[in-house]
């Protein structure tokens, strides 16, 4: 599970939720999620960040994958 994936599902945020709040496709945020888009560009980096209230270093750290 990307770092994405995990702070949006603990926000209890759809893809679609996630999307709307960074202004963004709902198709690219899976895209991000599940690895098929590795770089979005640092505006759009920096806009997910904002929304999720992260910085935009730890929203590129690996997350841990062993958690579900």
């Amino acid at each position: 599970m990307t770092r994405l994936e995990q702070e949006r599902r603990r926000r209890q945020w759809t893809q679609t939720d996630l999307a709307a709040r960074a202004k963004m496709g709902q198709s690219d945020i899976s895209l991000l999620e599940s690895g098929k888009i590795v770089y979005i560009g640092r505006k759009r980096l920096a806009r997910l960040a904002r929304v999720l209230g992260i910085s935009a270093e730890a929203l590129l750290a690996s997350s841990d994958a062993g958690s579900t």
